[in-house]
């Protein structure tokens, strides 16, 4: 049985998939090969012929390459509503890691039992979220430092998380409640997380105004516990840390040579996704020499525009400028005033997009060798990078500029993310790894997602499969839900 690409579904595991490019998610160089698939693993590399009962795919000399790990992905917010992950799989996406900036889902047991009795399309893997276990511990109490018996109790409550399958701690030091925590506190879970052979992932205390304090942090947690420690979403987002990305990356690698080891992820945008108070670390919307200094050197007015607003929805899909000339104020008395009007409907009322970086940044944190690709994104999401990152990597940074070659582009969405996550069985298309795989047209593969139309589907990857199984085809999703939750 032969098929073409363009409109094959089967729920078969027993495939071939015949003449493709390989690149293989190692950085070698690509070659031509079959792919053979039993079991949900791959069974043989090479110039294969069909055996019985076995479904042909023809590759027609497309790339190949393993799925791509997104290792900061907020699909745990959207994963039960939409479990076919569109975002994700039309991307290229087969596993995202999830339960990160320091929140998670709780208990981690029910999040699994879910979505196994739902059925997805995409593996998923989770972190224990810092600042979840915080706020089940200490309540609305949270705005102080915890006490003893409150850090053993979080401990605690990581373990128990930690055993459920989580891959280690994650930390969200910017926002609440993980923002009131001091270093000794996450030395010591991070030891927990440690000690039970986890790993460590952190939205670091600041992306900003005290940037390097907060690397110094997550280096020595790294140094403390000898456990692996990656930096979230990996970005310079205050003016005066333009063009500074490779000092910064001196002090990383300084740190590696010392022996620790320290990774980071990154998306290829300019602008983040998150709330006002981000913004403001006393969480004082009325001080309005923190909003002015905010607005001034880490996002400007006219590149900050709201993606959710309770108290007034129509201001969503406009800048803080524009709503500043509808409340005929200025733009940093809007600010103000927005703010505490999305105060005192509580968390989670606003969202923002903010645009704090630049592209030459970029482009040297993305080159360092010890940074994969993410997402940061969820799979309903108003940041195109929720349907964008991996796509715009591919078409824009390896085929427009050339800033990359594409064996190392995919290393950075493949085997580099396996490894940072310290998975062993997928990753990378070698014998007996998962059969999660993408097919794409190098020539073609670009993303469509914008801030206006931030759910564009991606053009170029033409097939995605999970556990051997197809899920996208045809810029679609299929039928077939192969994902599993990923235990470590």
């Amino acid at each position: 049985m032969s098929c073409n690409q363009y409109s094959v579904y089967s729920e078969s595991t027993d495939l071939l998939i015949k003449n493709v490019t390989i690149i293989d998610g190692s950085g070698s160089d690509r070659y031509l090969a079959d792919v053979r698939i039993r079991k949900q693993r791959i069974e043989e590399i090479g110039q294969l012929e069909r055996k019985n009962n076995e479904i042909i795919f023809q590759g027609n000399g497309l790339i190949l390459s393993p799925g791509f790990i997104d290792t900061h992905s907020h699909a745990d917010g959207d994963i039960l509503s939409h479990p076919d992950a569109l975002a994700a799989i039309s991307q290229g996406i087969t596993t995202v890691i999830v339960g990160q900036d320091g929140f998670s889902p709780y208990p981690l047991k029910d999040f699994i039992k879910d979505i196994e009795e739902l059925g997805v399309t995409i593996n998923i893997g989770s972190y224990v979220g810092h600042n979840t276990i915080r706020y089940e511990i200490l309540k609305e109490n949270f705005q102080r430092m915890a006490n003893e018996n409150e850090v053993v109790l979080m401990a605690e409550m990581l373990k128990s998380e930690l055993s459920s399958g989580a891959i280690g701690l994650s930390t969200g030091l910017e926002y609440d409640p993980g923002i009131h925590s001091n270093r000794s506190e996450v030395i010591t879970l991070a030891q927990v997380t440690a000690d039970a052979g986890g790993r460590y992932i952190s939205h670091i205390r600041s992306e900003d105004r005290w940037f390097e304090d907060a690397i110094d942090e997550i280096i020595e947690i790294g140094r403390r516990t000898k456990m692996p420690v990656q930096i979230s979403h990996l970005k310079m987002a205050q003016k005066s840390l333009w063009y500074q990305a490779p000092r910064i990356l001196e002090k990383l690698d300084q740190a590696v040579k010392e022996g620790i080891n320290i990774t980071a992820d990154l998306y290829p945008y300019e602008y983040w996704q998150s709330n006002m108070m981000v913004l403001l670390p006393e969480r004082d919307p009325t001080d309005r020499n923190a909003v002015a200094l905010a607005l001034d050197q880490i996002a400007p007015p006219e590149g900050i525009w709201l993606t959710r607003f309770d108290p007034e929805p129509d201001y969503v899909g406009k800048t803080i400028v524009e709503i500043a000339k509808e409340l005929k104020m200025d733009p940093i008395t809007a600010f103000m005033q927005l703010a505490q009007e999305s105060k005192l409907m509580g968390e989670g009322s606003d969202m923002i997009i903010g645009t704090s970086m630049v592209e030459e940044d970029i482009r040297t944190l993305l080159l360092w060798e010890h940074t994969n690709v993410c997402s940061d994104g969820g799979l309903v999401d108003l940041h195109p990078r929720g349907m964008g990152s991996f796509t715009k990597i591919l078409g824009k940074y390896v085929r427009e500029e050339g800033i990359i070659n594409l064996e190392t582009a995919i290393r950075k969405m493949t085997g580099l993310a396996a490894d940072h996550m310290g998975f062993n069985d997928r990753g990378y298309i070698r014998i007996g790894q998962m059969a999660d795989l993408v097919l794409f047209n190098p020539d073609t593969v670009i993303d469509n997602a914008t801030p206006e139309s931030p759910d564009a589907v991606s053009d170029g990857i033409f097939s995605v499969w999970v556990g051997g199984e197809q899920v996208f085809i045809e810029g679609k999703a299929t039928k077939a839900r192969p994902g599993k939750f990923i235990i470590k």
